[in-house]
C-alpha cells in the first residue's frame, strides 16, 4: 500500500492524460518513503462508460480518487500527503475544469490489516537497492 484509484468518465479520456496523472501520483507517493513503502505502491484508473451526473442535461465529467492505506499514519501525514495529491490532480485537470462542466474529488480509505492477504516480492528489490 497505498493504491491510488482514479475512476474518470469516458468523455474526457481523449484530454484527460490519465497516464501522466498516475505517473505523478506515484512521484508523489515515492517521496514519501519510507511512511509509503515503494514496492507496495499501486496507481490504476477505471474508464466509466456507464455514468449519470446531475440531470443528465449536459455533458458533464468526473474524475473520483481514491487513496487507500493500512492504517497507523499520523492525521498530520494522512493531510499532508492527501492535499498534495489534490493539489496535483487540481493542477493536471484544471484546463479541463475551464473548458466544460467537471467534477474532482478524492477520498481517503484506511484500512486495518486484519483481513487483508499479501503476496508481493517487488518489496525486496527495493530492499537490495541502497538509496
Amino acid at each position: 500500500m497505498p493504491h491510488f484509484i482514479i475512476e474518470y468518465t469516458s468523455n474526457i479520456k481523449s484530454a484527460a492524460h490519465i497516464p501522466a496523472l498516475l505517473e505523478k501520483a506515484n512521484k508523489i507517493l515515492i517521496s514519501k518513503s519510507p511512511t509509503f513503502p515503494i514496492g507496495g505502491i499501486r496507481s490504476r484508473a477505471i474508464e466509466l462508460e456507464d455514468y449519470y451526473i446531475a440531470d443528465g442535461q449536459a455533458d458533464d465529467a468526473f474524475v473520483h480518487a481514491t487513496l487507500k492505506i493500512g492504517s497507523g499514519r499520523s492525521e498530520q501525514v494522512k493531510a499532508a500527503v492527501c492535499d498534495e495529491l489534490f493539489t496535483m490532480m487540481k493542477d493536471h485537470f484544471k484546463e479541463l475544469y475551464d473548458q466544460r462542466y467537471f467534477a474532482l474529488s478524492m477520498e481517503l480509505y484506511e484500512f486495518s490489516e486484519a483481513g487483508t492477504y499479501k503476496w508481493n516480492n517487488i518489496h525486496g528489490r527495493f530492499k537490495q537497492q541502497p538509496r
